[in-house]
This record gives structure tokens, C-alpha cells and sequence, in this order.
């Protein structure tokens, strides 16, 4: 049997709802897109499963695209000025039984509001690629980086030279660093090592892939 296409809603296709909902497309993901816009539906229509013109502020709206059954709903919607679509948005979708909401935030404030309403994640797309760009710079050894909490993260950074040739035993990551080793991926090839033994010993080539909280991944990036 074939595995089932996830379903998401895009509700808004200014340049991050339509960035956003291409991408999913491309991802092998069927993808609603729904703004009142001709123009923006238009540039989307060949890319998504549905491209909709339509007004998302109104209720009956979301209740005929039944979002419901998404798997998740988007909503990039309004200005800084004008927060109203977008709160609106969100309480009819949260009343019509949407699973998981994630939206666009236009400000401090507007946020607070969000997560007061329930949604699961206020994305700022600004601010979260300025930190990335700047971590990224800052710390080039940090090949990948995901959260997993507000304060826990998979990390994969390059073995720092100061511990090539030295056992993961001999390093004492988790005790000086308070970070937890779950892997060693050879650069080169690919290859990894899940779990690794205390007696493995560090090569160049090599990247750590661990779990720490944000602090202690800092003190990590700093290593010589």
C-alpha cells in the first residue's frame, strides 16, 4: 500500500506563504493554498494539489475546505498595522477543528496573542534565518542543527582538532561539556556510527552528532 500524502493548508501566499507552500509541493506533500489574490493563487496553480481564491478571515470559507483533515494549517496573513486577518484566521481554524497551527508572526505582541490562542509555533522568518546566518558564520564547524525542544537540540559539528586522537571516553563530553554523543558520521562517506563506544577515538573527517541544550552546544562550538 502506498504511504498517504501529507495534507497541509496554506493560508496566505505573500512571498513566505508561497515560498513556503511551493516547497512543500516539492517535497512530495499535497498542499492547499488559499489566498483572495488572483494574482498570487494564479503563479501557484500548476505547483500545488489545490490553489483556492478565497477570503480566509471567513469562517464559512474554512469550513468548506475542511481543514480539519490537514495534517497541519499555515497562516502567513496581514501587516504589522493590521493584525486582524491573521488572529482571525486562526480562532475560525482552531474552532473548526484545525490539528496543528503554525503562523506567521508580525510582532512581539501579535505573538503573544497566537500562543494565547493556542497556535503550536509563531514563526518569525526574519529573525530565525538572521540567527541562523549569523551562528553560521560565526561557527562554521556547525554542519546541521535542529531543535527538538525550547531547550534541547540535535547538532552535527565537526570533530574539533583538539580531540582527534583522544577516545570518547578520554574527551569527557558529557561531564565538561554536559552533552550527549549519539553519533560519529564519517565526512566523506556518509557513514554513521550510532552510539559509539567509550574507547572510539576521534579522526579528522569526522562529526560529532549530539543532543545538549543551547548553552552547552555554545560551549562546544567554541572548542579549538
Amino acid at each position: 500500500m502506498a504511504k498517504k500524502k501529507k495534507h497541509f493548508f496554506v493560508l496566505g501566499l505573500g512571498t513566505f506563504g508561497s515560498a513556503l507552500a511551493r516547497r512543500l509541493s516539492e517535497n512530495g506533500c499535497r498542499v492547499t493554498g488559499v489566498d483572495l489574490s488572483e494574482r498570487r493563487v494564479d503563479l501557484l496553480k500548476d505547483v500545488l494539489y489545490e490553489a483556492v481564491i478565497a477570503d480566509v478571515t471567513e469562517r464559512k470559507t474554512l469550513a468548506e475546505l475542511a481543514i480539519h483533515e490537514a495534517d497541519a494549517v499555515f497562516i502567513s496573513l496581514g501587516e504589522r498595522r493590521d493584525l486582524t486577518p491573521s488572529i482571525l484566521a486562526v480562532l475560525h481554524a482552531r474552532e473548526l477543528g484545525a490539528r496543528r497551527l503554525l503562523v506567521k508572526g508580525l510582532s512581539k505582541d501579535h505573538g503573544k496573542i497566537l500562543k494565547t490562542l493556542g497556535v503550536e509555533r509563531v514563526i518569525f522568518p526574519e529573525t530565525e534565518i538572521a540567527i541562523e546566518m549569523a551562528d553560521r558564520i560565526t561557527w562554521p564547524n556547525v554542519l546541521d542543527y535542529m531543535p527538538i525542544d525550547a531547550e534541547h537540540s540535535f547538532v552535527e559539528i565537526a570533530v574539533p582538532d583538539s580531540l582527534i586522537g583522544r577516545s570518547l571516553k578520554e574527551s569527557d563530553l558529557r561531564r565538561l561539556y554536559r552533552v550527549w554523543v549519539i553519533g560519529i558520521k564519517d565526512a566523506l562517506t556518509g557513514k554513521l556510527e550510532l552510539f559509539p563506544d567509550p574507547e572510539f577515538r576521534f579522526g579528522a573527517d569526522q562529526l560529532l552528532v549530539v543532543v545538549a541544550t543551547q548553552s552547552n552546544i555554545n560551549r562546544l562550538r567554541q572548542m579549538a
